[in-house]
């Protein structure tokens, strides 16, 4: 399961570079791909030095939001569904207690 978990976090990094290409170019694509690190780094992951329990699940909604909205703004409407149902129901059982005992706690 954690691994889906991964899988989906890189799809979406994958999903807004894409766009970020087909917005401007290849340096688009890395500003919107890091940009997007950086914020599952600093709120969403379970060491996230300013995550919580409201920034966590806005910056994964963000996130996730923006790689989906921008793949159907580029065309890629049956891409952008996929994703976006493939990380409601990742992200909803990664919420199991089963699943959530497997990550450590974050709070130092």
């Amino acid at each position: 399961m954690l691994t889906l978990v991964f899988v989906d976090e890189v799809a979406a990094v994958v999903a807004l570079g894409y766009v970020g290409s087909r917005l401007g170019g290849w340096t688009v694509a890395v500003v919107l791909a890091a940009v997007a690190v950086g914020t599952w780094w600093g709120f969403a992951s379970p060491k996230a030095p300013w995550g919580g329990p409201i920034t966590r699940p806005v910056a994964k909604v963000v996130v996730f939001g923006a790689a989906c909205g921008g793949l159907a703004w580029a065309g890629q409407e049956a891409v952008a569904i996929v994703l976006l149902v493939f990380s409601v129901v990742i992200n909803a059982l990664a919420q199991l207690p089963a699943v959530r005992s497997l990550v450590p706690d974050a709070a130092p």
